[in-house]
């Protein structure tokens, strides 16, 4: 949040928010907000009361066991509602955890079905990260937030209970206590909004030890740290970021330190004035030394409740401050339509098409598709060729609803996609993408995307197709073989071919009416991709298919292939045409035919 930029949301609308939220998930947050504030004030005033009536009765030369009763009696109460309390306090954290995790939940649920397009916008990245960050921890805002109103609703109890004893008091002393309090609150504030105000400079130091360390422990990483000889940069490059963290933590303490020498000096001379004050109503006014204890300490104690008042409203602003970073995350703008769209026609074909279609990543002074009308037809083999950059990836992301165009229509069945439930519209594709979204899961778990109704008997057919047999029946466990090693110490680490076969039995599983391929056989050795390619024809049948490649070689068994370049159809037809052609994919073709054919020069 930039400097005097105010937060969508104010604090007493974020306290209703945690508090309706809280309601909705676990009710005993809130009751336990309650009865510790007030055991607290109970507590507090059990050990005021305790020394001015034991010393009373001595001054009143009470039998021995009625002081004894007394002393018992206060004993008693101070072990009973201590142990209440801790009971309380104990039981508190489990239900703010469960509210945090709630909003954990939704953070996550929002990251995993907001608009593609959100994903690539930096403010919302900017606000996941801060949204995030607020829920860290026990002692981040998402769930500190419920300690600061339980010390809120204790001191203002608190206050009101010792202004009642308090009464007789002159109300000049009253208010020169508050009048300190405050001057010590103010300087407070200033320390600690001067830390908090620097909280994105102390987290870019955390963030970049984290990355860091992440780097250096990683299993993807650990050959180029060894190979390359990386871990003297590696330490060098923290040792750096640590000196800096060093010398931010040393401008922080000398704040702090002048803060809490002020502070020392206001109480010294409060305490002081109290001083003088209960002297003089001693000596003047009889008061007796039980008197003089007891309002000596709520004195000294009814600043406590002031500062603690003023310290618990300036941190529940800071922390409502966060807790709006969270909400305005959560609604951050849509620009795809999901329940409140049609749902997608059952048909036993779809037809899509591409009408005038611009498109313009945000922040960027070009198009890198402009003007381009294409019609895939139902049960078409469409190939995509061109070089890197020409916009390939981009095409097949606004046919799939990823994005939608700046300018321009994308139809199916000759409706606007921008009418349909984009979630419904999904369901029409199964894709392989060149980045793969790998889980610790078991291979069947990864090719089915699910735990539970997984059918094997697809799974062993798909695992066919995509040429994966032979691997999976020498994996410790076959299909119930764990992926990776992150969670798992047993799981296995596939190649980067391999994956890919694992992608391509994932999308074949899902059995969408249309069929995307975006570079599938990049990592696969010429076997194993001409064993793709002799494959296609049956992993396509009865579906639409777009396959994306930079091979053109590949693109022979497509029944139509467009060349595309500067964001554009350059040329179009089948790979037999083209070659007659004799433009750009020829040209290209050729070139790229030179590294299988002996004796050609480069």
């Amino acid at each position: 949040m930039k400097k005097n930029e105010k937060p969508k949301y104010n604090t007493p609308q974020n306290v209703a928010w945690m508090v309706k939220l809280a309601w909705g998930c676990r009710k005993s947050v809130l009751l336990l907000c309650v009865a510790t504030a007030a055991l607290e004030v109970l507590l507090n005033l059990t050990q005021l009361y305790i020394a001015p009536q034991v010393l009373a009765q001595v001054e009143q030369r009470a039998p021995m066991g009625r002081l004894l009763a007394t002393i018992g009696a206060f004993t008693a109460a101070l072990f009973f509602i201590e142990g209440l309390l801790e009971y309380t306090k104990e039981n508190a954290m489990f239900p703010r955890v469960d509210v945090r995790t709630a909003i954990i939940g939704k953070i996550g649920e929002k990251c995993n079905l907001t608009s593609f397009p959100n994903t690539l916008d930096p403010n919302f990245i900017k606000l996941r990260e801060k949204a995030h960050m607020a829920c860290d921890g026990n002692s981040e805002a998402a769930e500190r937030i419920w300690q600061t109103m339980t010390m809120l609703l204790k001191n203002v109890g608190g206050l009101i209970v010792y202004l009642t004893i308090l009464s007789r008091m002159d109300a000049l002393l009253l208010l020169v206590v508050m009048a300190t309090c405050v001057g010590g609150f103010l300087v407070s504030r200033y320390t600690s909004n001067w830390r908090y105000a620097r909280r994105d400079e102390e987290e870019r130091y955390f963030q970049k030890k984290r990355y860091l360390r992440d780097k250096a422990e990683s299993v993807e990483l650990a050959k180029d740290i060894r190979i390359f000889g990386l871990q003297s940069w590696l330490n060098e490059l923290l040792d750096q970021i640590h000196n800096l963290y060093l010398d931010f933590t040393l401008r922080c303490e000398r704040v702090e330190v002048l803060a809490d020498v002020t502070e020392a000096v206001l109480t010294m001379a409060r305490n002081g004035i109290a001083y003088v004050y209960l002297i003089h109503m001693t000596l003047n006014e009889g008061l007796s030394v039980s008197e003089f204890l007891l309002y000596f300490t709520a004195v000294t104690t009814f600043t406590t409740w002031v500062m603690g008042i003023l310290q618990e409203m300036s941190a529940l602003h800071k922390q409502s401050l966060d807790i709006s970073r969270i909400r305005e995350f959560l609604d951050y703008p849509e620009p795809f339509k999901f329940e409140e769209g049609e749902a997608v026609p059952q048909a036993d074909r779809y037809e899509l098409k591409l009408e005038n279609v611009s498109f313009r990543y945000p922040g960027t002074r070009e198009d890198v598709i402009h003007g381009l009308n294409l019609t895939v037809s139902p049960g078409e083999k469409l190939a995509i060729v061109g070089l890197n950059g020409a916009g390939k990836t981009t095409l097949v992301k606004l046919l799939c609803g990823l994005l939608d165009p700046t300018e321009g229509r994308v139809l199916l069945n000759g409706k606007d996609i921008r009418d349909f439930n984009r979630r419904s519209y999904y369901d029409l594709f199964s894709a392989v993408f060149q980045e793969f979204s790998v889980l610790d899961v078991t291979v069947a778990e990864e090719i089915a995307q699910t735990t539970v109704g997984i059918d094997y008997d697809k799974i062993h057919d798909c695992v066919e197709k995509a040429g994966l047999t032979a691997m999976i029946e020498k994996l410790p466990k076959g299909l119930e073989t764990h992926v990776g090693r992150e969670v798992y110490l047993d799981g296995v680490l596939f190649s980067g071919g391999q994956t890919q076969r694992l992608m391509l039995a994932r999308a074949l599983y899902k059995d969408g009416p249309i069929l995307l391929l975006d570079e599938p056989t990049a990592a696969l050795d010429p076997i194993a991709e001409n064993d793709i390619y002799q494959k296609y024809s049956e992993m396509t049948q009865g579906r639409t298919s777009l396959f994306i490649s930079h091979r053109l070689a590949s693109t022979r068994f497509c029944d139509r292939i467009l060349f595309v370049a500067d964001g554009g159809i350059r040329e179009e037809g089948t790979h037999e045409s083209l070659l007659a052609l004799g433009g750009e994919y020829a040209k290209l073709f050729e070139v790229q035919s030179r590294y299988y054919q002996e004796g050609k020069e480069f």
